[in-house]
């Protein structure tokens, strides 16, 4: 993993954090499962506030790049979450059409379920 800041860039740091992750993820060289440093860690070697790493990796996490598992750390999803859950919906919606409900009520169902 290899990151660096441009300190007299207008971008915020979390945001060049949150950016060179992702596209390091994107482009396959931070693999499905791969754990990230610990935030004071790479805050540590960035020479960040904790809390601007911190920043990042929740804002990658919403966007489904990485996934918190409390005290084992912050891993990388990346593809294997997209592909799994294109897997899952195209498995939901074959089971909802052999039930013959309707779109509508499958995507209700679906949506009391995630609430």
């Amino acid at each position: 993993m290899m990151l660096t800041l441009d300190r007299g860039s207008d971008v915020p740091p979390f945001v060049q954090v949150r950016e060179g992750l992702r596209s390091q993820v994107e482009a396959g060289y931070l693999e499905p499962g791969f754990r990230l440093p610990p935030v004071r860690v790479l805050a540590a070697e960035l020479d960040l506030a904790a809390n601007t790493v911190a920043r990042a990796y929740k804002e990658l996490e919403a966007l489904g790049v990485v996934e918190t598992r409390g005290r084992a750390g912050t891993f990388v999803t990346g593809r294997g979450v997209t592909r799994s859950l294109r897997e899952a919906a195209a498995t939901y919606a074959e089971a909802a059409r052999s039930l013959g409900v309707s779109e509508a009520e499958a995507l209700e169902a679906v949506r009391r379920a995630l609430g």
